[in-house]
């Protein structure tokens, strides 16, 4: 069984036993979380799509780790004017294991 949530501001297709990093959510690590916000819940044959969420149905999570990606390097730069501009960014992340979807 699978399903389809919405976290962040991003969609994730999720099964039991999967690991997925999303945008950080305030939680401790080892803290086990529920995700309402379900789109979409199949199982091979059939798929129960949501308008726009699928009623009574949730994905239970644990909170694996909480960290950074790696470093996104910008840099800016206009010919023949002089002008250099370097900058970096670091988004944080929470990696869950789903434990469990349930329509």
């Amino acid at each position: 069984m699978y399903a389809v949530i919405k976290t962040g501001g991003k969609q994730y297709r999720v099964a039991a036993g999967e690991k997925i990093k999303v945008e950080q959510i305030a939680a401790d690590v080892g803290q086990e979380i529920t995700i309402d916000q379900v789109l979409a819940v199949g199982n091979g044959t059939e798929l129960v799509l949501g308008s726009p969420l699928v009623a009574g149905a949730s994905v239970k999570a644990t909170v694996v780790a909480q960290g950074k990606h790696d470093k996104v390097r910008i840099f800016k730069m206009r010919r023949r004017k002089h002008y250099q501009k370097r900058q970096g960014h670091r988004q944080t992340y929470t990696e869950l294991e789903i434990s469990a979807v349930t329509a």
